[in-house]
């Protein structure tokens, strides 16, 4: 029997705070065999990147304290040395990390960063040699004409070519283990599939082990052999993929696997289980005290048949360099997209990275002006509001970003960062803006008393509450939700997808609910708009959309959606593969 490539015995890391020392990792063992493929999950701050960076010996030279034994490919991290710690980074395990963008330098070429990849470990190969690496590396990956892409900068690049760069630059040196921390959250659904799909064929025909670090049971599920689960810094659970998924003995395993979001379920199964479980939770204990739920917002003057909003032929064209003689040509963002949505109704947007979701956001909130086509809202052509004329409208529409700690100024508190918005629109009395917006940080969740804390003090799905808080503020009638629970892990998903459906049914607001991930979409949707390059291939209602598709590109999507089911998941990637086949052959 060959010894493990990894193996890790007794890890225990600690981090010193103001209060003391806090462990993050607290005495968990495992082992990863030559070639076999471990899955490490749970929620953000369980510990799963502390692991991670210590199995690269990344903790060194930081205030983190890492004892117990880690060995990599026969390899004592404890007792090597910082040149041998090096050596083996690369070569003996290389990491893939959540963002890219972040990994990757902007300055430099994809290709220089690849061949300084391959230099550092092989200082003797010439820079002929190190290039044609690079060339295969990226061609290993599936870049397409990868001898010249090579040539290019991050930032040309979309965000699934540059996970496949960072895969790329983590081969360069054939490692014996590939490490990879998230590489798909924030991936729509055919990217994400694309690159599970790639780590899974490396890994068969390199010979090399995988760990696979996740926040969702769904991404490991096709893709390893066995899974760690962790929860505060222990393992809670672990053993082979299908049997945890199936029949998990931990609760909090349970918990994990009831909040993973699943396309075969609708959003009336999803109420119904949450007012049940909710109904529950009032019989057992006094409901909490719901403020500022009852100032519903009043309904509209038009006609009650009318929709709230109607989108005709809308088209948003962008002027791109570099065409033919260096000319500019025409890409159109949305092209011709018309759709009607009523008040109190949830219009779930679905589709690719670039095919026009958010664009077609910015334009119904008027961050941008429409090329052409129209856009009425409560029987008003808003289309082309004079700036001066847009402040009333911002009262009534309003958007939740994607990144909520980038939306928000480090530098101001959250209550006057929520606050602003009623001082915009001509609130004066301090103290009565402190009283509105204590009462929604506590609708939202979220204590009255952290009203004059700054946002790096908040976790992440906090921070997406804040974000809510203040979209909510002035009481609109339509919010956009632009990829709200994209970078959250799935159980803090659940718990603002929760609060969106209890807050829509107190203030009887209407969304727009724009998102990659279409089981998050059918769970929250009455209705689904499917996007692909800028126009609309299908709308319908959500079940028939999910349970009858009308457009391939509909199949598509659903096809890449992940699933808990081990074997199903393999088959999809079978069946995946069977198409790119079929289609390299055509």
């Amino acid at each position: 029997m060959t010894d493990p490539v990894v193996s890790v015995s007794d890890l225990r890391i600690t981090f010193p705070t103001l209060e003391g020392r806090i462990t993050a990792v607290d005495g968990i063992s495992f082992e990863v065999p030559a070639g076999g493929a471990l899955g490490i999950v749970g929620e953000s701050g369980s510990g799963k990147s502390a692991t991670s960076l210590a199995l690269m010996g990344l903790h060194r030279g930081t205030t983190a304290e890492v004892t117990g034994q880690i060995r990599v490919a026969g390899k004592d991290l404890a007792t090597a040395a910082d040149r041998e710690v090096r050596a083996m980074r690369g070569n003996d395990i290389a990491m893939v990390f959540q963002d890219p963008m972040s990994s990757l330098h902007p300055q430099y070429t994809i290709g220089n960063q690849l061949v300084e990849a391959y230099r550092v470990h092989r200082p003797n190969a010439s820079s002929a040699e190190a290039r044609a690496r690079a060339v295969e590396s990226l061609e290993r990956v599936g870049i397409p004409n990868p001898a010249r892409r090579v040539n290019s900068f991050p930032h040309e690049f979309s965000g699934g070519m540059r996970q496949r760069a960072l895969i790329a630059m983590g081969l360069m040196c054939d490692p014996k283990v590939l490490l990879a921390d998230e590489p798909t959250t924030a991936l729509d659904v055919t990217v994400q599939a694309q690159i599970l799909d790639l780590l899974d064929d490396l890994r068969r025909d390199l010979g090399m082990s995988l760990i696979l670090v996740s926040h969702d049971l769904a991404v490991v599920a096709g893709s390893v052999d066995d899974v760690l689960v962790m929860q505060h810094g222990k393992i809670v659970e672990r053993g082979d993929v299908r049997t945890v998924l199936s029949s998990p003995e931990h609760p909090y395993t349970r918990e994990l696997l009831a909040a993973v979001p699943r396309v075969d379920v609708s959003r009336a199964q999803r109420r119904a289980r949450v007012r049940a479980e909710r109904s529950q939770a009032a019989e057992a204990a006094p409901a909490p005290r719901r403020t500022g739920a009852t100032a519903k917002p009043e309904k509209s003057a038009a006609d009650p048949g009318a929709p709230l909003l109607s989108v005709r032929n809308a088209r948003m064209r962008f002027k791109v360099r570099g065409g033919l003689l260096g000319r500019a040509t025409d890409f159109y963002a949305v092209d011709d997209v018309s759709f009607d949505l009523h008040q109190g109704e949830t219009l779930g947007i679905v589709g690719e990275s670039g095919s026009g979701k958010s664009t077609l956001s910015r334009m119904i909130t008027r961050l941008l002006t429409p090329t052409s086509g129209e856009i009425v809202f409560e029987g008003r052509d808003i289309t082309r509001l004079p700036e001066r004329h847009l402040r009333p409208l911002r009262r009534d529409i309003q958007m939740i970003f994607q990144n909520p700690y980038s939306s928000l100024n480090p530098r101001v508190t959250i209550g006057d960062t929520i606050g602003s918005a009623l001082r915009v629109q001509g609130e004066r009395n301090t103290k009565e803006i402190q009283r509105r917006v204590q009462e929604l940080l506590e609708r939202v969740g979220l204590e009255p008393g952290h009203y004059n804390r700054f946002p790096h003090a908040f976790s992440g799905g906090q921070r997406q509450r804040i974000a809510i808080a203040r979209a909510l503020i002035l009481r609109p009638k339509l919010v956009i939700c632009d990829e709200p629970v994209s970078a959250l892990d799935v159980s803090t998903q659940d718990q603002v997808l929760r609060l969106l459906d209890e807050l829509q049914d107190d203030f009887n607001l209407t969304y727009i609910f724009v998102a990659h991930d279409l089981a998050v979409v059918r769970q929250v949707s009455d209705r689904v708009a499917v996007m692909r390059k800028g126009k609309i291939v299908e709308i319908n209602d959500s079940d028939a959309v999910y349970e009858s598709p009308r457009h391939d590109y509909t199949r598509e999507l659903l096809a890449a959606a992940p699933v808990l089911d081990p074997t199903e998941a393999r088959e999809l990637r079978a069946e995946r593969a069977r198409l790119r086949r079929e289609s390299t052959a055509a």
